[in-house]
C-alpha cells in the first residue's frame, strides 16, 4: 500500500449480514496489509471530535506547576500528566518532544478493585475546570463503542463469532490520551523527536487529529507514509496485543511523529482489554502452531509501559 485506506464502518451496522461481512474483509486486508486504516462513518458527532480538541487546549493552558500536580508519576495506573521529554517511546533516541495527559476507565475511590490496589484500576485526576470532567468521559464511552464495533468487524474477518471480544470489553483497559507537541527548530532534527518511532501496546488505537501534519507509519517495505488528516475519519492501528493475540495474522506497524513547524494537537485512545484476561492465541488461531505464550493483559502491558518511563523502571 502507498497510502492508508479510507474505511466505511457503515456496513458495520447493517442488520444484513453479508454487508457485514464485507466491512470486515475491508478491515480485515488493512489489519494484514499495513496495519493502519482510516473509518469514516463511525457515528460520533463532530461537534464532539471539536470539543475535546477544545478540551486539551484549556489542559496544555494551564500552568506547569498546576499539570505536574496531576503527574503521571503520582499514579501507578498511566493516568495524568506527562511533561515534554517525560516520555522515550523510542528509548535509543532520546525524549519525546510532547506533553500528554492520560485518562483512564473512570473507578470511584471506593471501588473495590481501586481499593485492592488492581494494576490499572486507579483514580483519575482531574483539572479544575468547568465541564471539563464530562465532556472528556463524554469523547471517551463514544470511542470505547466505536472500539467495540471494530471489534465486531475483526471477529467476523478472523472466522469468529461476530460477539467473541465483548466478553473481554466488560470493564477494558482503556485510556483516552490527549497529546500537545510543541512547534519544532532547527536543533530538533531527529526525525521521530515529536514521538519515537515505536508500535502501539494494545488491541486499537482510534486518532484524532487537528489537520497539522506529523505522523508517519512505516510501510512493509520500510518506506515512510504519511498519513494525513482526513475530515470526518479517524486513523486507526493495530497494537502489539492484538497481533499477539491473532498470531501474527494481524500487524502492528511501526510509526512516529515528526516535530511539526506549529504547535500540533492529536487525541488518542487506546483500547486494551480487561485486565484479567488472558491474552493467547491458540482461542483466535486454533489450527495455528502458537507463537506466543499465553499472558494476562494487564503483565502484558504493565512490562511494555515500564520500558517507556524512567520513573517506572
Amino acid at each position: 500500500m502507498k497510502e492508508l485506506p479510507v474505511i466505511s464502518l457503515h456496513g458495520l451496522r447493517s442488520p444484513n449480514l453479508a454487508e457485514r461481512q464485507t466491512t470486515a474483509a475491508e478491515l480485515g486486508r488493512a489489519c494484514r496489509e499495513i496495519g493502519f486504516f482510516y473509518v469514516s462513518d463511525h457515528g460520533i458527532p463532530e461537534h464532539v471530535c471539536q470539543s475535546v480538541f477544545e478540551l486539551a487546549r484549556q489542559l496544555f493552558a494551564l500552568p506547569v506547576s498546576q499539570k505536574q500536580e496531576m503527574s503521571i508519576k503520582l499514579s501507578p495506573h498511566n493516568r495524568g500528566y506527562v511533561a515534554v521529554a517525560d516520555e522515550k517511546l523510542n528509548p535509543q533516541a532520546g525524549a519525546d518532544r510532547k506533553e500528554a495527559f492520560n485518562i483512564g476507565t473512570d473507578f470511584p475511590a471506593d471501588h473495590p478493585d481501586v481499593l485492592a490496589g488492581k494494576p490499572f484500576r486507579g483514580i483519575n485526576f482531574w483539572p479544575p475546570l468547568e465541564g471539563w470532567k464530562a465532556g472528556a468521559l463524554n469523547y471517551f464511552d463514544k470511542c470505547l463503542e466505536l472500539g467495540r464495533l471494530i471489534h465486531r468487524g475483526f471477529s467476523l474477518d478472523l472466522g469468529l463469532p461476530e460477539t467473541f471480544f465483548e466478553r473481554y470489553f466488560e470493564q477494558p483497559i482503556a485510556t483516552l490520551r490527549m497529546l500537545r507537541y510543541p512547534p519544532g527548530s532547527d536543533a530538533h532534527a531527529r526525525e521521530d523527536a515529536g514521538a519515537g518511532t515505536h508500535t502501539d501496546y494494545g488491541n486499537i488505537t482510534i486518532l484524532a487529529t487537528d489537520g497539522v501534519a506529523g505522523l508517519q507509519v512505516r510501510s512493509r517495505t520500510g518506506q515512510w507514509l504519511d498519513a494525513p488528516h482526513v475530515p470526518g475519519a479517524f486513523v486507526c492501528n493495530i497494537g502489539d496485543c492484538l497481533m499477539r493475540w491473532t498470531n501474527d495474522t494481524y500487524l502492528s506497524t511501526p510509526h512516529r511523529v515528526k516535530v511539526p513547524d506549529r504547535e500540533r494537537y492529536s487525541v488518542a485512545f487506546f483500547l486494551e482489554v480487561d485486565p484479567d484476561a488472558v491474552v493467547d492465541p491458540r482461542d483466535v488461531q486454533p489450527n495455528d502452531m502458537p507463537k506466543y505464550e499465553p499472558i494476562r493483559c494487564s503483565t502484558y502491558l504493565s512490562e511494555r509501559l515500564n520500558a517507556t518511563y524512567e520513573h517506572l523502571k
